[in-house]
C-alpha cells in the first residue's frame, strides 16, 4: 500500500478505490499539515490490511470466523447423555462448564441444587444399562466386563463376576430364577439362589473332527488279528466297556455345534430358557479401501484401513435356533416368505432381448433378521429385511419348527426407511410386546408417514395408534403397559414434542408445550421427565419437569460461555417456497437488517441427504448457523433449504432423490435461488452455494449442471461418485453400479465436470475415511484435463470428514467468505 500513497507539500490531489481499500496520492501538502497526514495514514493502512484479508464486512459484525469456528470452547459444553439415578432422585449427564480438555460425568438432584462433578469411585459404584426382573425390584446389568445385580430398594449392588473373559448381555429368565448372559460365543445361566453356572449351548469355531478310518489294506490286518487272537479281542471289548462307564458317569453336555468361519453375534434367549437363537455371520471379504495418514507420530506415512465401495459383496445372514430341550440346532427358513423372489421393478429398465421380463429371481433374495423379540408367555417376533432394500416383514416365529407367519408386509420400490423403521439393514426398529401376550407394536410407513401400529397376532388385525401428516420418533411402553410415551412432530415438521396416548389408540396427550425440540428421558418411575431442550437460536440446556401436561419446565443448568451471550443471535424465519413441480419446500431464512434489495446471497445446503436442518432447535450445524449470522451482518441474504430426500416430511419427501441424486434435490436449490431474486430482490449475478459431504456434491452438481444460478460454490468433504461411496448408504438409493449404472451416471459429478463456468472452491480432509480424499483427487484430475481455470482446491492435511481442529475449521471458512466476498460483491 505504501508504493501506491506519494506526499508531498502541494496537498491532497485526488483518491480513487484500489483492491478493497483506496489509493490516494497526496501532493503539495503544507508541512503543518503532517499530522492529518499520518491520521490518514494510519486509518487507510489499517482499512486495506482488514479489507485484503476479507474480514472488513459491508456492515460490521461483532462475529469473527475464528471465534465461532472454536466450538464448543466458544459456545459452551452443552449437556448430553442424560440418564437417571434408580431411585429417580438424580439426573446424570456429560458436561464441562469448567472447559476443561476433557468432559466430566455430573449428577444432580432432580428438585435442582448445583449440579456437581462425580468420584471416579461415584462413576464405578453407578449401574449401567441393564435387565430388571417383572416387578422391578432387581436389576442386572454388565459393566466393564462383569456382570452386576442391583437391589433397587436397599440401592445395594453386589458383582457376580470378576474374570478375565468379558460377560455381557445380562437379562432374567422369565421365572426371575437366572440371569441369562453371553461369554464368547455361548451363552451361560446364573441361578440367583444357589449360584450354579449353567452353559446352555456349546457352540465351537471351525470344523467337526471325525475320526477318519484306517486304509483297506489296515483294515482288513485289524480284522484278521481279532479274529485269530482271544486275548486281543477280549482286551477291545475291555476297553469300549471303559468308554461307556465313563461316558455314563459325565453330566449331560449340549451338544457341540461347529459354525465353522462365520461369526456370532445377536444371542436371544426364550423367557423358559428352552431356546437360544443367533445370528451367523458370513464374511464377504470384500477388497477394502486403503486412507493414507501423512502427518503422523513416527513421521512415517500409515495406511488406514477403511471401507468397501458400493457393490462390493456383501455379508450374508442366517438365524440359527437351539433348543436346549431337545439338544439340537437347525436354521431358520426363509425361503418360504411372500415375495422373497421379487425383482425390485428398475430391472426392467435394463432388461433386452425378445423374451419376457422375469419377475422373479430363481434364488430366494437374501436376508437379515432383527430378534427375536419375546412376549412373556414365550411367543417370538422378529424383523426380516431384504438386503436389497426393498422389503421389510414383521413375522411371528414359531421356535420349535423354525418357521414364520408374515404379520406385517411392507414394500417400497424405491427403499424401505423412516423413523422406528430401519437403519441401513442394521436396525431392527420400533418393536415389542404388550403385556396381553396377543400384541405386537411397531412402526410403519404405509400411509406415507411413519406411526405406530399394533397388530394382534391371533387374528392379524392391524390397529394404528397415531395417524396423521406427521411422523413418530421414538417410543417407550409405560412401565405397565397402559400408555405409550412417544416423541413426535405433531405440531409441525419443526417442533418435536412429548406426548402419552394409550395402548388402544386415541388422542395423544401433549406433555411438553414450549417450542422447540424436547429430547425426554423418563425416570424409572415414569413421574418425572428429564428434557433436554433448545430453541432455534438457544443451545440445548437439561430441564426437569412432573410428567404431566401444563406442568412447569424447571432449568438445571447454565452452559454458555459469556462471549457468546454478547450477541444477539437470530432466529431465523421459516419459509416455504413452491418448486418448479409444485412441491412446497421448507428452509430457514436469514434476512440483513437493511433489506436484500439488489443485495447478495448464500443457499446453505446440508449433508447426509436424509437429515433436516429447517427447524426450531438448536442445530448440529451450529457452526454454520453461526456463520450464517456473521453473513447476514454482512449484507447477505442466507437460504437454508430441506430439500427433497431431507427427513421430517414422510416418505415422498425421503425417497424423492430415487435414482438421481442431484434431480430433485438440486432442483430445489436453484428453485431457492429464484425465490431470492424473486420475492425478495436478491441480485440473481450474486447468488453462491455451499455444503459439506452430501451439501458438498450438491454445490458440485450445481455448478456443474446449472451453471450461471450460482455465481461462486464451495464444495466441503463432497463426494464426486457415488460408485466410491459405502454400500450401505448408496445402494438404497441408487442401488449398485453393475445392476444400475445409468442411476449412478446421471448423479455422480465427476461425469458432468465439464460444465463448470463458474467459480469453484473445493476442500477437503486427507484422512476422511468416509467420503475418502481420492474422491476429490480423482475429481481434480478430470478438471486439469478440461482444462478448466476457475477452481481451487485447498486440503487439510490432519483432518477426517468431521473436523476437530478450530484451526481447520477457522481457515476452511475463511477460504469461503473470502470466495463470497470476491465473487458476490
Amino acid at each position: 500500500m505504501s508504493k501506491q500513497l506519494h506526499v508531498t507539500q502541494s496537498g491532497l490531489q485526488h483518491c480513487k478505490p484500489l483492491w478493497y481499500g483506496v489509493y490516494c496520492t497526496l501532493t503539495g501538502l503544507h508541512l503543518a499539515n503532517q499530522l492529518i497526514v499520518s491520521i490518514l495514514w494510519a486509518v487507510l493502512l489499517l482499512l486495506a490490511s482488514a479489507q485484503l484479508q476479507g474480514q472488513t464486512p459491508t456492515n460490521q459484525s461483532s462475529l469473527t470466523i475464528e471465534q465461532i469456528m472454536q466450538g464448543e470452547a466458544f459456545v459452551g459444553y452443552l449437556p448430553q447423555g442424560i440418564s437417571w439415578s434408580e431411585d429417580s432422585k438424580s439426573i446424570y449427564f456429560s458436561w464441562n462448564p469448567e472447559g476443561d480438555t476433557l468432559r466430566s460425568q455430573y449428577q444432580i438432584a432432580a428438585t435442582g441444587g448445583k449440579a456437581q462433578k462425580m468420584t471416579v469411585a461415584a462413576q464405578k459404584a453407578r449401574a449401567g444399562r441393564g435387565d430388571y426382573n417383572k416387578d422391578y425390584s432387581k436389576k442386572v446389568y454388565a459393566k466393564n466386563g462383569d456382570l452386576f445385580l442391583l437391589e433397587v430398594s436397599s440401592n445395594t449392588t453386589q458383582q457376580l463376576t470378576n474374570t478375565i473373559d468379558r460377560e455381557s448381555n445380562p437379562q432374567f429368565s422369565g421365572d426371575g430364577q437366572h440371569i441369562v448372559f453371553t461369554k464368547g460365543d455361548n451363552v451361560y445361566s446364573w441361578h440367583l439362589n444357589s449360584g450354579a453356572v449353567t452353559q446352555l449351548t456349546n457352540f465351537k469355531k471351525g470344523k467337526e473332527r471325525k475320526e477318519a478310518g484306517l486304509p483297506a489294506q489296515q483294515q482288513w490286518l485289524e480284522d484278521d488279528q481279532l479274529t485269530e487272537f482271544d486275548i486281543l479281542r477280549e482286551r477291545d471289548r475291555e476297553d469300549e466297556l471303559r468308554k461307556e462307564q465313563r461316558e455314563a458317569l459325565q453330566l449331560k453336555r449340549p451338544t457341540e455345534v461347529y459354525y465353522g468361519k462365520k461369526r456370532l453375534s445377536n444371542f436371544g434367549v426364550s423367557p423358559n430358557m428352552r431356546y437360544v437363537t443367533v445370528r451367523l455371520t458370513t464374511s464377504a471379504d470384500a477388497k477394502r479401501t486403503k486412507v493414507p495418514d501423512f502427518v503422523t507420530e513416527s513421521g512415517y506415512l500409515k495406511d488406514l484401513n477403511a471401507r468397501a465401495k458400493v457393490g462390493s459383496p456383501q455379508d450374508t445372514y442366517e438365524m440359527g435356533i437351539y433348543d436346549t430341550e431337545r439338544d439340537t440346532f437347525y436354521l431358520l427358513d426363509t425361503e418360504q416368505i411372500e415375495g422373497i423372489r421379487t425383482k425390485p421393478s428398475f430391472l426392467y429398465n435394463y432388461h433386452t432381448g425378445e423374451e419376457a421380463f422375469q419377475t422373479e429371481y430363481d434364488n430366494a433374495k437374501e436376508v437379515i433378521i432383527h430378534g427375536p423379540y419375546f412376549s412373556e408367555d414365550g411367543k417370538a417376533a422378529v424383523v426380516v429385511r431384504s438386503m436389497d432394500n426393498k422389503d421389510r416383514w414383521i413375522m411371528l416365529l414359531d421356535l420349535e419348527k423354525g418357521s414364520l407367519t408374515t404379520l406385517d408386509w411392507q414394500h417400497d420400490e424405491a427403499w424401505i426407511g423412516g423413523p422406528g423403521i430401519s437403519g441401513w439393514n442394521f436396525y431392527g426398529g420400533t418393536m415389542g410386546w404388550l403385556p396381553d401376550n396377543k400384541h405386537l407394536y411397531f412402526q410403519s410407513e404405509s400411509t406415507g408417514f411413519s406411526h405406530l401400529y399394533t397388530v394382534d397376532v391371533t387374528t392379524g388385525e392391524r390397529t394404528p395408534i397415531t395417524n396423521g401428516k406427521y411422523e413418530v420418533h421414538n417410543v417407550q411402553l409405560s412401565r405397565d403397559g397402559a400408555h405409550f410415551f412417544i416423541t413426535a412432530s405433531k405440531e409441525g415438521p419443526h417442533e418435536h414434542h412429548f406426548y402419552r396416548v394409550s395402548t388402544k389408540g386415541g388422542k395423544l396427550e401433549k406433555l411438553t408445550d414450549k417450542a422447540g425440540r424436547h429430547d425426554v428421558t423418563l425416570s424409572p418411575d415414569k413421574k418425572m421427565m428429564a428434557i433436554r431442550y433448545s430453541y432455534s437460536n438457544q443451545p440445548w440446556e437439561l430441564y426437569v419437569q412432573e410428567t404431566k401436561a401444563g406442568a412447569k419446565m424447571r432449568k438445571l443448568t447454565n452452559s454458555l460461555t459469556p462471549a457468546f451471550k454478547k450477541y444477539d443471535w437470530r432466529a431465523p424465519e421459516i419459509v416455504r417456497f413452491t418448486a418448479e413441480d409444485g412441491a412446497k419446500v421448507p428452509a430457514r431464512l436469514y434476512r440483513p437488517k437493511k433489506g436484500a434489495k439488489g443485495g447478495p446471497a448464500v443457499i446453505f445446503v446440508h449433508g447426509a441427504g436424509y437429515l433436516q436442518n429447517v427447524h426450531q432447535w438448536w442445530s448440529s450445524y451450529y457452526r454454520e448457523y453461526m456463520f450464517h449470522n456473521m453473513l447476514t451482518d454482512n449484507g447477505y441474504t442466507v437460504l437454508d433449504i430441506d430439500y427433497r430426500a431431507s427427513a421430517g416430511y414422510g416418505r415422498n419427501w425421503r425417497t424423492g432423490i430415487y435414482q438421481f441424486m442431484g434431480g430433485k434435490d438440486l432442483d430445489d436449490q436453484v428453485d431457492g435461488a429464484k425465490y431470492l431474486v424473486e420475492e425478495l430482490g436478491v441480485d440473481a449475478d450474486r447468488i453462491g452455494i455451499y455444503g459439506g459431504s452430501y451439501g458438498g456434491f450438491i454445490t458440485l452438481m450445481a455448478q456443474f449442471t446449472k451453471p450461471g444460478t450460482f455465481k461462486s460454490g464451495a464444495a466441503l468433504r463432497s463426494v464426486t461418485d457415488w460408485a466410491h461411496y459405502n454400500h450401505a448408504y448408496t445402494s438404497n438409493i441408487l442401488n449398485t453400479p453393475v445392476e444400475d449404472p445409468e442411476a449412478y451416471r446421471k448423479s455422480s459429478p465427476i461425469y458432468h465436470a465439464e460444465g463448470l463456468q463458474d467459480h469453484l472452491l473445493i476442500l477437503h480432509g486427507m484422512v476422511d475415511t468416509n467420503v475418502q480424499f481420492q474422491d476429490v483427487v480423482r475429481l481434480a484430475q478430470r478438471l486439469i484435463e478440461l482444462g478448466k481455470d476457475n477452481w481451487e482446491f485447498a486440503v487439510f492435511p490432519m483432518e477426517g470428514h468431521g473436523f476437530v481442529e478450530p484451526s481447520s475449521w477457522a481457515d476452511e471458512y475463511k477460504r469461503i467468505y473470502k470466495l463470497f466476498e470476491e465473487t458476490l460483491k
